[in-house]
């Protein structure tokens, strides 16, 4: 089976995290988010994972070669010279991604965060006989969102509604598909979207059905999303009785921690934190609610919450880190300095309070 993952975009909601390396290789719970999903399809099977790209691709493909011989799955670039929208690079890469085997292929979208119960998705799909699949998640506002409108038996769309004003159902897309090569057939060359004019047309011939998500789900594009969907990840770890998760009496809830961190005594971290590797945690810190990336150091008795730690950064003694502020790579915030949503470029030094949520440039 082959898969295509919509890298695309230049990842502007997650700066200052993405000016130092594309947004599918920011870290989420210590590796890089994109990795969950490789790491998910391979498990099932999948032999080649596409990633459709117009942004930064020498990076990626650097990167990426060394988990192709880690993974022992095969990872090709197929990289756009214009944007393409959602639908677009399934046509850019169609030679690709159709063969003889006339087997299906997975399209995710790479901001996506779950369990990726994509064995129980090829069931689902060859139950049905239609053309596509999607995957569809249950939220408590669909009047934010393109609201998928289906039968509850069988599971095929009807329609999608835009922002609802008016209740017409709580299933959104959640960004996760199973398509037969035929749909390549239905797709221009062209800047289109996936959501809005191919899956339309197919269920328009009754040839689309949905899957309702079994378990968590969130699209963590954006700091205060990636933070929610650290707390649902880790919570699915600790449902799973993950051996990943830290324990000790310094820890409160659900914590990741990378077995080459350090953490000082008198540490109370918890809950829903994650530490990356080469950490130093000195004594006295208290972390929650936080993403502290690679080789990050904080110093005695600070405070971090509700944050993001960029790699690379210091945290000075007594600092108080919290309401979603987010430190880029190599920043360095001084002793005893109060960060209340701080937007911090890489490469600062950060000698004074912020005191309002600002962007420090």
């Amino acid at each position: 089976m082959k898969a295509l993952i919509l890298v695309g975009g230049f990842g502007t909601r997650l700066r200052p995290l993405t000016l130092s390396v594309p947004k599918p290789l920011v870290d989420f719970a210590n590796k890089p988010m994109i990795l969950h999903q490789i790491e998910a399809l391979k498990a099932i099977g999948v032999t080649e994972v596409v990633l459709a790209i117009n942004y930064q691709p020498k990076i990626m493909q650097n990167f990426l070669k060394e988990f192709e011989k880690k993974l022992d799955i095969k990872i090709t670039c197929s990289q756009e010279t214009e944007p393409l929208g959602t639908a677009g690079p399934l046509a850019l890469a169609r030679d690709i991604l159709r063969d003889d085997s006339g087997e299906p292929f997975f399209v995710l979208n790479s901001d996506v965060i779950c369990d990726y119960p994509l064995k129980e998705m090829i069931e689902f799909h060859k139950s049905h006989g239609g053309e596509a699949s999607i995957m569809v998640t249950k939220v408590d506002e669909p009047s934010k969102y393109g609201v998928v409108v289906m039968e509850e038996a069988t599971g095929r769309v009807d329609k999608f509604v835009e922002k609802p004003k008016v209740f017409v159902g709580n299933k959104i897309n959640a960004g996760i598909y199973l398509l037969n090569p035929s749909v390549l057939d239905r797709i221009q060359l062209r800047p289109t979207s996936i959501e809005k004019e191919v899956f339309p047309s197919i269920a328009a011939e009754k040839k689309l059905h949905a899957m309702i998500l079994p378990g968590f789900w969130m699209d963590i594009g954006q700091p205060r999303d990636y933070i929610t969907g650290l707390r649902l990840y880790l919570d699915s770890l600790r449902k799973i009785s993950s051996p990943d998760l830290a324990v000790g009496h310094h820890i409160l809830g659900n914590v990741l921690i990378d077995e080459s961190a350090v953490i000082g005594d008198g540490c109370l971290i918890g809950p829903d934190v994650a530490i990356g590797p080469g950490c130093v945690i000195e004594s006295g810190v208290r972390l929650s609610r936080c993403s502290i990336m690679r080789g990050v150091r904080v110093k005695n008795h600070a405070c971090i919450s509700s944050s993001i730690v960029g790699w690379h950064s210091t945290v000075g003694r007594w600092a108080r880190v919290e309401n979603m502020s987010i430190l880029g790579e190599d920043v360095n915030v001084g002793d005893e300095v109060y960060s209340n949503g701080g937007v911090v470029l890489p490469h600062k030094e950060i000698k004074f309070s912020i005191l309002e949520p600002q962007i420090i440039m």
